[in-house]
């Protein structure tokens, strides 16, 4: 038995595809309005184009060189670096520069605005004109190694081991969520009862702030992972993007769970909650109208959960948000999509969707 690509026995599939996703992913909406315009410019003539577009007739001539140079591909209509090939280098004393290597080796990467102060006295005593803390940070930048030291690691043998910060992919600066699903977040509360530790995992979908909670005993990845699975099965619209801070919870088996879903898992700066805002922001009004006064059942999470279980029914259903113009997340859902039949009519269907992901209560 032969298996066949689907492309097989068909004539410039391959080209197709090729331009499909040259089109869709390597082709900027600037770069597709300039092929719109002279495409405008060959079928309507020069007047026409420069009475409809706001461009000048020496620039339309510019994009036909760049169309044709680049042999008819759309993307070399996309804007190039306006880096210029030379630029300025910073010149400053190499008894300078040693010295704040010196203070960032002898205090692990100290930060700029900590470095001044002690810049300043060192460059008063050896009659130096001390930089701007903008400009450390630029002499930091320029360092083949960024003047930063990591911590040493020495195995069994005597072998010294250098440790290095694993790289993690963060969330984009100017992310806006735009539609249900787009990205969701996760986050922990961590209560302290009566000298036990208890856990409850929240989960926030940006658009929508529909959200989810569970209670645990546990803070190992495989309880976040199992409370990923009931999030996956309660909430209906396929999750995109996952954005956690760096606790140990959301490593591990929480992390092999979204990649194996094809899910981007974005983390967040340490020490930096705002990142996580949406999340943190339904964290303090779980506490607020419901933690606080159930603490005490946390030390029996299938207790507290039974009861959750109908507080988040009235928060997704009924209680209204002011980032959501005093509708409720099921409202504003249902609004976004006229065909959506996201309802929780009673306890016991969501209590049912808690035991099918594994969650008896």
């Amino acid at each position: 038995m032969q298996i066949h690509r689907i492309s097989y026995g068909i004539r410039g599939f391959g080209r197709i595809t090729s331009y499909a996703i040259r089109y869709t992913r390597m082709v900027t909406n600037k770069a597709k309005h300039k092929a719109q315009v002279l495409a405008f410019w060959t079928k309507h003539g020069l007047e026409a184009t420069l009475d409809a577009f706001s461009v000048k007739k020496r620039t339309l001539y510019y994009w036909q060189a760049q169309l044709k140079k680049g042999g008819g591909q759309l993307e070399a209509l996309n804007d190039k670096s306006r880096k210029p090939q030379k630029t300025r280098k910073r010149l400053w004393p190499n008894m300078v520069v040693a010295e704040i290597s010196r203070l960032r080796t002898e205090h692990p990467n100290l930060g700029r605005d900590k470095i001044y102060p002690f810049l300043k006295e060192f460059c008063q005593q050896q009659g130096y004109r001390c930089p701007e803390i903008r400009t450390i940070g630029r002499l930091i930048a320029d360092a083949p190694d960024k003047m930063r030291i990591f911590p040493t690691k020495v195995r069994h043998n005597g072998q010294i081991v250098q440790r290095k910060r694993i790289k993690k992919t963060r969330k984009p600066k100017h992310f806006m969520a735009t539609h249900p699903g787009h990205c969701g977040s996760f986050d922990t509360i961590e209560r302290i009862i009566h000298g036990s530790r208890r856990y409850i995992l929240t989960f926030t979908d940006i658009y929508s702030r529909f959200a989810l909670a569970w209670s645990t005993t546990s803070h190992a990845s495989l309880a976040a992972t199992e409370f990923l699975a009931m999030v996956w099965q309660l909430f209906p619209y396929r999750l995109e993007y996952v954005l956690t801070d760096n606790g140990s919870e959301f490593a591990k088996h929480f992390d092999q769970s979204l990649r194996l879903a094809h899910h981007t898992h974005w983390h967040t700066y340490p020490k930096t909650p705002k990142m996580n805002a949406h999340c943190e922001r339904f964290n303090r009004t779980l506490q607020e109208e419901f933690v606080d006064y159930h603490e005490s059942e946390l030390l029996d999470p299938s207790v507290f959960n039974q009861k959750l279980i109908s507080y988040l029914l009235w928060y997704n259903a009924k209680r209204p948000h002011w980032s959501l113009k005093l509708k409720s997340p099921i409202q504003f859902l249902s609004i976004h999509n006229q065909e959506c039949n996201i309802w929780w009519p009673n306890t016991t269907s969501l209590q049912t969707c808690y035991v099918s992901v594994g969650f008896g209560l």
